[in-house]
């Protein structure tokens, strides 16, 4: 059974950071892409970060220079550095296996000055 936990969110200013964790059991991340989806207040997810099996990474919109995702295959985690953040990046954070339907709880993160 495929578990997905993410950690990490909280409340930091503007201009503040956070580092986002998500850990995955059941399954290798090995042979997965992994994306990191924002779902902002009342809005649908939206993928706003993805690393391939090869570390390759791409980023949506105002994400890009700004976050870096990154992975540990030993570790089986993912994880998301958030760097000059605005109000904008308010919202619950998941990761997700592109290949995999399965969802974690998420991780709050609330931008406020």
């Amino acid at each position: 059974q495929v578990q997905i936990v993410e950690s990490g969110g909280g409340l930091v200013q503007p201009g503040g950071s956070l580092r986002l964790s998500c850990v995955v059991s059941g399954v290798s991340i090995s042979t997965h892409a992994i994306q990191w989806y924002h779902q902002r207040p009342g809005k649908g997810r939206d993928w706003v970060a993805i690393i391939g099996t090869d570390g390759g990474t791409r980023y949506l919109g105002s994400a890009n220079g700004r976050f870096t995702i990154s992975r540990d295959n030993a570790k089986n985690t993912v994880t998301l550095q958030m760097d000059n953040m605005e109000i904008d990046d308010t919202g619950i954070y998941y990761c997700k296996m592109r290949s995999v339907e399965a969802w974690g709880q998420g991780t709050q993160v609330i931008v406020s000055p």
